[in-house]
């Protein structure tokens, strides 16, 4: 009976923690958030040069508002940012998250004006980066005008920072995921994990 008081005040504590990662009137009202016409959690992406079919590992969020300077990304809750790759249309950022010793990881890619450094704890008040403003897009292409998000059961890949990359450390598991049993063991449905932790 005591195992299930904590697990319940470990839910609670998670729920009051988690927040949508976009500005809007309610951080906490899923119903507002859009996703773009492929950006579901599992679909299968086609294979392209250099990279294989795989499975979409994350969702892709489109902006809320229609604000191309400045509009912000959040973190969804409390963490610690691990790494940070800054170099155009695949720039991300990784935080690692922590409560009552439950660890998970979220992945925010297809970003700018990165606000963040690797080791920086941030909340979920704070922007740590923006959507891709319209020259950015008009350079990078308009099928960036989202952003990824992605909610890790299991560490992102380690890397050895390289030039170019000095705060990248990590990456996701999200060009290797072949299978559902793969996209089940590393991740978690971001639209699952919202609907079941924002409250």
């Amino acid at each position: 009976m005591q195992l299930i008081y904590v697990l319940a005040f470990v839910l609670l504590s998670i729920r009051s923690q988690v927040f949508l990662p976009v500005e809007l009137p309610d951080r906490k009202d899923l119903s507002k958030i859009k996703l773009s016409p492929i950006g579901d959690f599992g679909l299968v992406r086609k294979s392209r040069l250099n990279i294989p079919a795989h499975y979409h590992t994350g969702i892709d969020i489109k902006r809320p508002n229609n604000n191309y300077s400045n509009e912000p990304i959040f973190p969804i809750a409390k963490g610690r940012v691990i790494s940070k790759r800054n170099d155009g249309p695949y720039a991300n950022i990784i935080i690692e998250h922590e409560f009552e010793n439950i660890r998970f990881w979220t992945l925010y890619e297809h970003i700018s004006g990165i606000k963040v450094k690797v080791n920086d704890y941030i909340n979920p008040d704070i922007p740590i980066a923006r959507f891709m403003n319209k020259e950015e897009l008009n350079k990078n292409g308009w099928q960036f005008d989202h952003f990824h998000l992605e909610i890790l059961k299991i560490k992102p890949l380690p890397l050895k920072p390289i030039s170019g990359y000095p705060e990248r450390f990590f990456k996701s598991y999200s060009l290797v995921c072949f299978s559902i049993e793969d996209l089940n063991r590393y991740y978690f449905n971001p639209i699952e994990f919202l609907q079941k932790n924002i409250k």
